[in-house]
Parts: C-alpha cells; structure tokens; sequence
C-alpha cells in the first residue's frame, strides 16, 4: 500500500516522525540517569511498543488490564497497572501474575490495601503494591506528608503483600505553557515523590521503586535526584495540546487524519470533509489553551501546515474545514472536491481510540497495517 491507495478516513503515523520522539525522550532519560518505563495507552499498538522497547525502555506502563493481557502475549512482562486497583477487577490481575507477568497495581487508600489484602491472602499471591502519590492535586493518590502514607504501606507488608513503591503523575503540568512553570512543576513532582519514599523507608518499609511522570515533567526536569524510573505516553505522537503546552512542534506531531474534501458552502468559506468526531473525537483540549485548534490544525495531503486553517467544527461524520479570522471565499479553488488533507489532533489517545488500525507511513513512502485495540 502507499498513501494513494488510502481510503479516508484513515488514522496515519508518520513512523519517521514517531522514531525521532521516541529517540528524544530515551535519549533524556539516559542522560538523566534513569529507567524510562513509557505509558502504551497512548497508541495501544504492538508495533508502537515494540518500537519503544527496541530504543532503550525498561518495561511498560498501562492505563488497563487488556493493555496488561495484549502486550503480556506480545512478550512484554514488566508492567504497571498505574490505575487504582477496583477489588473487582483482583482475579484478572491474579489470571495475569499466575501466567508469569511480572504486573504490578496500585492503591492510594486503606480501603484499597485492604481489598488486595483479603484477595492476595485468600488465593496465596503476594501482590506487589505502589502506592500512588499526589504531587500536584491533579487527580488520584495520597499526599507526601499524609499519615495515610504508612497506613497504606502496613496495611500492605503486614498483610503479606509486597510493597514494591511510590509513583506520582503531574497532570498540572497540562495547565502551563512556559518552560519555567514545567521546570517548577517537575521539581515539585520529583521532591514529592521522593518526600513519600523517604518517610516510607524511615518507617522501616521496602520502597524500591521511585516512579514519576508525565510528558510536560520528562521533558522539562533538570535533574531526578531521588527517582528511579519515568513514565510518559502522548511524547510518542504528540499533539496539539502538547504544543501548546510548549513541549513540541507541530512538526513533531507523527499522528495525523486523513480525510477527504466532499463538499464546500462557498459563502460561509467552509470546505466540508468526510473526518467527524468519530474519526477525530471529540476531545476539545485546546480550547482553554493559549490557542484554539478546534477539532484539529489542517496540513495537506503531504503534511505541509496550512496555516489559520483548521476543523472548526464536526458533527459525526462530517468535518468543517475553515479559516480563522475572516473566512475564504475562495476556498473551492484552494481545497477542490476530492482534495485530500489531514489534520492534526488535538490529543492522540482520544483520536487514536476512534481507529481500529493505524496507517504507519514509513520513510520509503509504502504503508503498513498496525492494528490497536479496544477494551478493559
């Protein structure tokens, strides 16, 4: 296949853009004296993984357990479950460590400590147990200096599961755009961490692992004094959330739509394609940022940006094409019927999740099926 051959919609990867990515970030840990354990609910892609693997990553982080059974098949074994564990889903985390994956889960709670604990002791596992760390009160886990910390981790040793951690995800650092704030962010998220594994270990518990991350922190950290592995995912496409944040450049950006023009309304400088949020999401994320990209920046069939163009709107299979500021009434004659485009995403997981396949561009021009899956 070549890109010609394509019917659209079609999610594609720019596999020589992917490639630089993930060389980027493998080279900034290796530099920083870590273990980089990437984050594969981005892509869900075996080629992808294998890819990251390949350059240097030390095991694998996934957002769930299908991630955990599918790249587990694929060979991989080191692998954190980096959701808080739900007691329902304890016998398929069992299923997993009984076949010989090294998987590790996570609670941020007594609760949740204790619920592993009656299962693990029940079926004779010990599991190993991170214990998650609010480091920004972005979303989940418990906060450094908390007494829930130690309650946590003795609930979990004298239960007779193992404590394997700490690990911490500054999604705040989502909320800046200028290098300085990232730098502070990442400080703030390395010296948490670090803070929570310093008190566990004064309480006389195991804290092996030190595990932080998020795309904005990796790429901004000046040093990881204290921390043992990072975790990132959205770095291996980027998008235009991350360029906003100011961590790439839309010519970083190895995941694209293609799709078709099919239509045009001349008087409102629309061109109408065949890409809607079924094939771009309907993730919004840069609309609270510095700039608005809409459902997506438009680049033509060769990946060449169009400026002020962008898809202003969608409904489920039809995408608005136009430009910001005063529209184009000349837009029939710039994208014709038939014209084919693609457009930037605003954040790769969401748009990447609407495709049961991805079309990987490679540098020669031809284009390979890798397929990516669905499902908990």
């Amino acid at each position: 296949m070549n890109l010609e051959s394509l019917n659209t919609p079609a999610a594609l990867i720019d596999v020589a853009r992917m490639i630089r990515n993930i060389e980027r970030m493998q080279q900034r840990m290796n530099a920083l004296g870590v273990r980089f354990r990437p984050h594969v609910k981005t892509t869900k892609c075996a080629q992808v993984v294998k890819t990251q693997i390949d350059a240097g990553a030390n095991g694998i982080t996934v957002s769930t357990l299908k991630e955990a059974e599918q790249f587990f098949a694929c060979g991989i074994h080191d692998i954190v479950y980096a959701v808080g564990m739900a007691p329902t889903k304890l016998p398929q985390a069992l299923a997993l460590r009984r076949r010989g994956c090294a998987l590790k889960i996570v609670a941020d709670s007594v609760a949740c400590a204790e619920a592993i604990v009656a299962y693990g002791r029940e079926h004779k596992e010990p599991f190993e147990v991170w214990i998650e760390i609010d480091v920004d009160g972005h979303r989940s886990g418990i906060a450094p200096d908390e007494d829930t910390l130690l309650a946590v981790a003795t609930t979990l040793s004298d239960g007779g599961m193992r404590l394997g951690g700490v690990l911490a995800h500054a999604g705040s650092s989502y909320d800046y755009d200028k290098h300085e704030e990232l730098v502070r962010i990442a400080e703030q998220e390395r010296c948490g961490c670090v803070r929570a594994a310093e008190r566990l270990r004064a309480a006389g518990h195991n804290c092996d692992v030190v595990s932080i991350g998020s795309t904005p922190t990796a790429l901004a950290a000046e040093h990881l004094e204290g921390v043992t592995e990072v975790r990132a995912g959205v770095y291996v496409m980027f998008d235009l959330v991350m360029h906003n944040v100011g961590v790439n450049d839309t010519s970083e950006i190895a995941l694209s739509v293609l799709t078709t023009v099919i239509g045009h309304q001349k008087e409102k400088g629309w061109a109408i394609v065949d890409a809607g949020w079924m094939a771009m999401s309907r993730d919004r994320g840069t609309q609270r940022q510095k700039r608005d990209y809409g459902y997506g920046l438009v680049c033509l069939e060769d990946g060449q940006v169009q400026d002020g163009y962008l898809m202003s709107s969608a409904n489920q299979e039809h995408g608005v094409i136009s430009r910001s500021g005063r529209p184009d009434r000349e837009i029939e004659r710039r994208f014709p019927i038939g014209t084919r485009l693609r457009i930037l995403p605003n954040h790769a997981c969401a748009t990447g999740a609407q495709h049961p396949v991805y079309q990987a561009l490679c540098p020669d021009g031809s284009v390979e099926a890798w397929p990516r899956f669905y499902g908990w």
